[in-house]
């Protein structure tokens, strides 16, 4: 198993009750490209600060950013006007779409359960998430490590997998846990979920978004978003 390579998987959650969805997606690459890869990460957000004062360790929260929430450029001019957000997002997408080394995905339910059933569905869709990354890891002879969104108070994701098969995993321990305030992997994933969700939601007062999944589809390992 030493000699496998090691690919890096870092997912976050979107969708909402109210609609329905739940949603998972990522971003993924060997762990090869870690280090030059963030040096790209790094040069690009000093071109965000250079052309819209959005300081290098700005979080990028798509929910928040897209919606017009916070103050993210030092320019207080730029943060009143709400498009400027969408040019923002839009050339976040564009670097995703630009980096031939980066793998993503998406997996999705659309339900009409709530409360505590839908969040044992969502808990049903995370789990196919991990048994998918699982199977490619496996077929392509390869180990894994997922790093996840949160704080891992939710005892639903070390068990999905944990019940992955001994005999073939290859998603190896559990999920790593890191705020994405902390990191701009995490950050990149979730720009990733929140695309994909739009894409899927189709509300009218997103359409602004609607297009930038379909931008991701070059690198989506997936080929678009399944349905799980």
């Amino acid at each position: 198993m030493t000699n496998m390579p090691l690919r890096l998987f870092y997912v976050d959650d979107s969708g909402a009750e109210i609609t329905g969805f739940a949603t998972f997606s990522w971003i993924e690459f060997l762990v090869d490209e870690w280090k030059p890869g963030l040096r790209h990460v790094l040069d690009w957000r000093k071109e965000l600060m250079s052309s819209y004062q959005i300081p290098t360790l700005y979080e990028l929260h798509a929910t928040k950013f897209a919606n017009g929430r916070g103050n993210p450029s030092l320019d207080e001019e730029w943060n009143r006007k709400k498009s400027n957000r969408s040019l923002v997002m839009d050339e976040c997408v564009k670097f995703l779409a630009d980096r031939p080394w980066v793998g993503m995905g998406t997996v999705y339910s659309q339900t009409t359960l709530r409360r505590v059933p839908f969040a044992k569905e969502r808990a049903r869709v995370y789990q196919e998430l991990v048994k998918l990354i699982d199977a490619r890891l496996f077929a392509a002879g390869e180990i894994g490590i997922l790093i996840m969104d949160g704080d891992g108070t939710d005892d639903s994701y070390i068990s999905a997998h944990r019940s992955l098969p001994l005999q073939t995993r290859s998603l190896i321990e559990d999920p790593i846990f890191q705020h994405s305030h902390r990191s701009q992997w995490v950050q990149l994933a979730d720009i990733t979920a929140y695309s994909a969700y739009q894409h899927l939601l189709q509300h009218d007062s997103k359409r602004f978004a609607w297009s930038w999944y379909p931008r991701l589809l070059s690198r989506d390992v997936l080929g678009g978003a399944l349905k799980v």
